[in-house]
């Protein structure tokens, strides 16, 4: 991280020490073999264009003008943007070149390079939610559920600072449309300023305000607020191995815990067998505590926001107030955790848990709480 932020421009000179940045990291290396669309970025590869990113950056004033920490925040951000491209990009059928999902890629993938580097939680992922929207004020503005959708992204970043992002990403490439994109990172920040969400999260009444209005498309922000909750589900997210089973032990207050992982066990399948079965028993025993308006734990990584969107619907459909506990460890006691168990699961399987990994956001449920233990 002291390597990461060194590389961060400063005054007076503002420049940038690229030979510092290509000899750190080989995932910048990895940009120079990537090529793009020249109907997007006639300049040539994905580390040219960031090049040009970071170096029309250091010229913006709204950039200079933040205090230190949140130019630092910016610049990897920018840095990163595209770092998921090499393992993205695609020639199709008719030579057009893509990259279809590099932004969501990308988070994914800043995540665990930024973990690995010891990078402060809540820095991170700033950074990485900044990643997996920085193409949105390009499009964003006149577009149905455009209001709804910057609410949202104002819950997991700065909207300000990801319309500076999206400058610089505008500026720093040669297409025709250039003109077009700067002006729409323009109505994008008139958009957020409008919605009182341009420098924070958009307000809400409350928490069941916030959730319904963000996992129902047709709910309006002011609507009436919705009956009491029956109940309240914790649902734990976070690798396996990131201490899930300690929080439980100590903090359930003897709730009863639905896991697959116990299930697994009770009817001895195999955690590569066939999981229809644990599923289906597991969601069953969950709607006998919904329907008896118990609460209650659930018990499992819930890694992608797919995953848990899954299980998030079921417990809203029976009115219950949904709680989130992430945990996370730093990535010597994950890995020094799975060596101790009893059966150890294997480092490609662990691997491809961080191609999965999303870090649950205030948009998912009533309540979501990070523990977040240090080496």
């Amino acid at each position: 991280m002291k390597t990461l932020r060194a590389l961060c421009p400063r005054p007076p000179a503002w420049g940038v020490d690229w030979s510092a940045i290509d000899a750190e990291y080989d995932w910048v290396r990895a940009l120079r073999d990537c090529p793009q669309s020249p109907e997007w970025h006639t300049e040539g590869n994905v580390w040219i264009h960031t090049r040009m990113v970071l170096e029309e950056l250091t010229r913006l004033n709204s950039w200079r003008a933040l205090d230190e920490e949140a130019r630092f925040t910016v610049f990897t951000a920018c840095l990163l943007h595209d770092v998921a491209k090499p393992s993205t990009t695609r020639t199709e059928s008719d030579g057009r070149i893509t990259a279809r999902r590099h932004s969501e890629r990308g988070a994914i993938l800043a995540r665990a390079i930024l973990w690995r580097l010891g990078a402060p939680f809540a820095w991170r992922e700033e950074i990485c939610n900044m990643i997996v929207h920085h193409q949105v004020p390009f499009f964003l503005a006149g577009k149905a559920g455009a209001e709804r959708l910057a609410a949202r992204i104002s819950w997991t970043c700065r909207c300000d600072r990801l319309s500076i992002i999206a400058e610089a990403d505008g500026r720093g490439r040669i297409c025709a449309d250039q003109p077009d994109i700067l002006e729409n990172v323009e109505l994008f920040r008139l958009l957020c300023s409008e919605q009182g969400c341009l420098g924070g999260p958009r307000p809400f009444a409350s928490d069941t305000h916030r959730v319904e209005y963000f996992q129902s498309s047709d709910r309006h922000a002011e609507a009436p607020v919705p009956p009491a909750h029956r109940c309240e589900v914790t649902v734990m997210s976070g690798l396996p191995g990131s201490g899930k089973d300690h929080w439980i032990e100590r903090n359930s207050g003897g709730r009863p815990v639905v896991s697959p992982d116990g299930v697994r066990a009770e009817l001895g399948v195999s955690p590569t067998g066939n999981q229809g079965t644990v599923v289906q028993t597991c969601r069953e025993r969950a709607r006998e505590h919904l329907r008896a308006s118990e609460d209650f734990v659930w018990n499992a990584t819930n890694l992608s926001a797919a995953m848990r969107a899954q299980v998030l619907e079921l417990f809203r459909q029976y009115g219950a107030r949904i709680r989130i506990v992430y945990v996370e460890t730093d990535p010597e006691s994950w890995a020094a955790r799975n060596r101790a168990r009893a059966e150890p699961i294997p480092g490609r399987a662990l691997e491809k848990m961080l191609t999965r990994w999303e870090v649950p956001d205030a948009c998912e449920a009533h309540a979501v709480e990070y523990v977040v233990s240090a080496p």
